[in-house]
């Protein structure tokens, strides 16, 4: 197994001692520290192909998106502050037109990361603004340090999100609350986005890895073939009404019932045992 390498992504393989199959989690860094790793065309372009490795390993059970700490900063300079993704690469906008951005942000690599088919989780340490945030509500969950800070900034620069942040922040917090932030631009701190719903979890930073690994190995113990329909089946809410929703949910619930691991699943709790899943 081995994972696409690039400068401005680092991959690394974490075996979950629970199994003893190979089963790994993906520990994904985006890694332009000198920029709080700002999204760029090389940092898309890798991330889009990291999507497909993911979805190709079948031992990879769950994803876990982060951004590289500070580097040590030169004698006499202050150093740069933590961050997950200060946002996109400005530098990239000045002077570019309709079309050509349009290009960029169809087929994206963030709407590529929200249709991984594994789970995901967004370790947040610093700064997620702008298409950081937009990173971060594209994973399945987020689990953020004390010291992060969430935002939409793009309004201050004659803009608004663009890499589909404008819906998912309405899902996640309600249209008000997603308004205000698009609408004023300002950050909030873990605490308000907990408060909010935006993060799962806010831990001190010194405890945010063991917990975003903890949960990440847990997921991976479950079957994949369950963990998959779930997915699918609770996405499904954001794009159907209730009715149709529980039905679709009815449709895939019932559809587990012809699966070998719904069979290993009820025969291993009635046994009291830890279920040995078919297929991961």
């Amino acid at each position: 197994m081995t994972p696409p390498e690039h400068d401005v992504l680092r991959i690394e393989t974490i075996p979950v001692e629970a199994c003893n199959d190979g089963t790994v989690v993906a520990m994904v860094t985006i890694n332009r520290p000198n920029k709080l790793n700002a999204l760029n065309a090389d940092v898309t372009s890798a991330m889009k192909e990291m999507v497909a490795w993911v979805e190709s390993e079948d031992l990879v059970r769950c994803v876990i998106i982060t951004g590289a700490q500070p580097l040590e900063p030169d004698e006499g300079k202050r150093a740069k502050p933590n961050a997950f993704v200060a946002g996109a690469d400005i530098t990239e906008f000045l002077g570019a037109e309709s079309e050509e951005i349009a290009t960029k942000f169809t087929n994206n690599a963030i709407e590529a990361l929200w249709n991984v088919t594994k789970p995901t989780i967004a370790m947040v340490d610093g700064f997620a603004l702008g298409g950081g945030l937009e990173v971060a509500c594209s994973c399945d969950i987020r689990i953020a340090s004390s010291r992060s800070k969430f935002g939409t900034p793009e309004i201050n620069l004659g803009l608004i999100p663009g890499y589909g942040g404008t819906q998912r922040l309405v899902s996640l917090l309600g249209y008000g609350k997603a308004l205000e932030m698009v609408y004023t631009g300002e950050m909030i701190n873990a605490e308000e986005a907990f408060r909010i719903g935006l993060v799962n979890h806010v831990v001190e930073s010194n405890e945010l890895e063991q917990k975003a690994l903890y949960m990440a190995c847990l997921i991976a113990t479950k079957s994949s073939s369950t963990l998959r329909v779930a997915k699918e089946t609770l996405r499904s809410a954001l794009d159907e009404g209730l009715t149709e929703g529980v039905a679709t949910e009815a449709r895939a619930f019932a559809g587990l019932f012809d699966t070998e691991d719904k069979e290993i699943g009820v025969q291993a709790f009635l046994n009291r045992e830890n279920a040995q899943w078919k297929h991961k």
